[in-house]
């Protein structure tokens, strides 16, 4: 069994993970936006709630730009997270969580949702595959045969491929939340609104949600053919409109001959990765 933390930028989950299944998990609220002890706070009280055994080296999957390594927020600049700037995260989890873990072993949530899929979900068998998540930005991760590559052939620089441009901009000013809603022109029209307007037949509404994500695909598609994997999984927010989200990355993706599909695990699958990495580093102290 192990003890793992997904933070999102709307809620932080704790949960119990047996191998590749989510057998207890607590859930908080949380504001991205909020105050450095508003965030801990609730970050610590949501892992103290989940009541796991002592002495656990705990899987905890977050959002970058974050030292993964030291365990120091390094958000700045990016809307969420901002306050916890320069905090050792992990000596805030050592001292607060009850009962005290052992160790903290962090990773990027987009790779957590990858590890996840490939060892439970969409991309199991796979033994090159490529994870995208879509919702506030987009993140990805490039695994083969379970391990998450930085660099080499069909990588994007530093394995992001939102570092990556599209149709002439920097990819998440095309393919984002915030790029669906500024394109649709209603600023109090979330993403799951104008889906629905395209499934009632609104041109407008679809024609912008294909716009936005087909570029996604163009400029996956290279990278996917180098990389040599056999599957593209796509998760995050965004994925919950797949019969929209799926039609436009194809169409981008062209005759890449990648299996794609959306996620089958979806929210457990950072958990389930988080788990998969923090036991793969159980005998490393931090």
């Amino acid at each position: 069994m192990r003890a793992v933390l997904e933070l999102g930028g709307t809620h932080v989950t704790a949960a119990l993970v047996d191998a590749s299944r989510v057998v207890r998990r607590v859930r908080r609220s949380l504001n991205a936006r909020g105050s450095a002890e508003h965030v801990l706070g609730a970050v610590v009280r949501c892992a103290t709630d989940l009541d796991a055994a002592a002495g656990d080296l705990w899987g905890v999957a977050l959002p970058g730009p974050f030292d993964y390594d030291e365990g120091v927020a390094r958000y700045e600049g990016v809307g969420k997270f901002d306050d916890l700037y320069g905090i050792d995260v992990g000596s805030v989890l050592l001292d607060g969580v009850w009962p005290r873990p052992a160790g903290v072993a962090f990773l990027n949530d987009a790779h957590a949702f990858a590890l996840g899929e490939w060892h439970a979900g969409a991309a199991r068998g796979h033994r090159r595959c490529v994870g995208v998540t879509l919702g506030t930005g987009v993140g990805s991760a490039f695994l083969a045969d379970g391990a998450v590559r930085h660099d080499g052939p069909g990588v994007p620089p530093l394995g992001r491929i939102d570092l990556t441009r599209a149709e002439g901009r920097p990819l998440e000013d095309t393919v984002s939340r915030r790029a669906v809603i500024a394109r649709y022109g209603e600023p109090d029209a979330d993403v799951r609104d104008i889906a629905a307007r395209a499934r009632a037949g609104e041109a407008r509404a679809a024609r912008v949600l294909h716009d936005c994500l087909r570029p996604l695909g163009v400029v996956l598609a290279p990278y996917v053919r180098e990389f040599g994997a056999s599957a593209l999984i796509v998760g995050g927010g965004m994925a919950a409109s797949w019969d929209l989200v799926g039609p436009a990355l194809r169409d981008g993706l062209g005759d890449t001959p990648a299996d794609l599909r959306a996620a089958a695990i979806g929210g457990d699958a950072a958990l389930v990765g988080a788990a998969l990495h923090a036991a793969g580093r159980d005998t490393v102290p931090r």
